[in-house]
């Protein structure tokens, strides 16, 4: 018997997102075979191959049909995608990790009142595309200076008056004398599928592999919730449960008009909500993780 094709995932060789999408994979029960130094990967309990490679090579991968799917910052896909006559390529899923944004950044002490600030400026970027429609959108004509890496020694070095530049904590600007002042483009890592039509052998796969990952980040942020509650109660109950669908409601044993509650709360749970669960008549109330959900 052949073995079944098998689908191909572009992901980024090393540092945090590669990190994150390894472990999204195993979440979803990929056995992951070989160490982070292999260019290619193979998972023993599912027909695909992980390819690892440089974070913008992997919208070219995915967009030619080499890789049926590529997880990649947003930020990273925007740049490849406004270089593009037509992309070849969907966003399945944001995936909730490799957060941060693009932002363009003044030195400390420089005057800064909007956008026109950087008209007929040098602004230093390693995302030229990304920055040219920003300042397309505002009407600036400014001089884009392509760099790639090192942006925020820039103004330092006297290359530009202005850099434009990844940021997440914002250690690094403060570390160099800068501060954000605009915001090009909020990023995060997203699932992304290639539109070239693929091979029909491979559709099942695809949508296994699919469902896997929907369960996954369905339970990120999901978590089951069981309490007690008197039947008054139960209209408001289940207006303050956060993102939950039709509760199951059960009558308890020995104690007429009380009811077990239980439901899936797609939204963060916190304190309040349990505060103003309680109020409204609940008791016993239990909040727990879920490790695993199928769409």
């Amino acid at each position: 018997m052949s073995e079944p094709a098998r689908l191909h995932m572009a992901l980024q060789k090393s540092g945090r997102l590669s990190d994150y999408s390894r472990d999204l994979l195993r979440d979803a029960g990929l056995r992951i075979l070989h160490g982070k130094n292999d260019l290619t990967a193979r998972a023993e309990n599912f027909p695909i191959d992980l390819m690892f490679m440089r974070d913008d090579d992997i919208p070219t991968f995915v967009s030619d049909g080499v890789c049926e799917f590529g997880i990649v910052g947003r930020n990273v896909l925007e740049e490849f995608a406004l270089g593009e006559a037509a992309a070849r390529f969907e966003i399945v899923a944001p995936l909730g990790f490799g957060r941060c944004s693009l932002k363009i950044a003044a030195p400390e002490r420089a005057t800064y009142e909007g956008p026109r600030a950087l008209a007929g400026q040098r602004i230093a970027t390693s995302y030229p595309r990304l920055l040219r429609a920003f300042l397309d959108r505002h009407g600036i004509d400014a001089t884009i200076v392509k760099m790639n890496g090192a942006v925020e020694l820039a103004p330092r070095l006297q290359i530009a008056a202005f850099i434009c530049d990844l940021v997440s904590t914002g250690a690094t600007l403060e570390a160099n004398g800068l501060r954000a002042v605009e915001t090009v483009l909020d990023s995060e890592a997203v699932l992304i599928r290639s539109l070239k039509p693929g091979a029909p052998d491979k559709a099942d796969a695809s949508e296994k592999l699919l469902r896997r990952i929907g369960g996954v980040l369905a339970t990120q942020e999901s978590k089951y919730i069981v309490l007690n509650a008197p039947e008054e109660a139960l209209a408001r109950i289940a207006e303050i449960l956060p993102g939950a669908d039709s509760p199951t409601i059960i009558p308890l044993h020995g104690r007429p008009g009380h009811f077990a509650v239980q439901a899936v709360c797609q939204e963060s749970v916190f304190w309040e909500t349990l505060q103003n669960l309680k109020g409204a008549g609940a008791s016993a109330i239990l909040v727990m993780p879920i490790e695993k959900m199928m769409l």
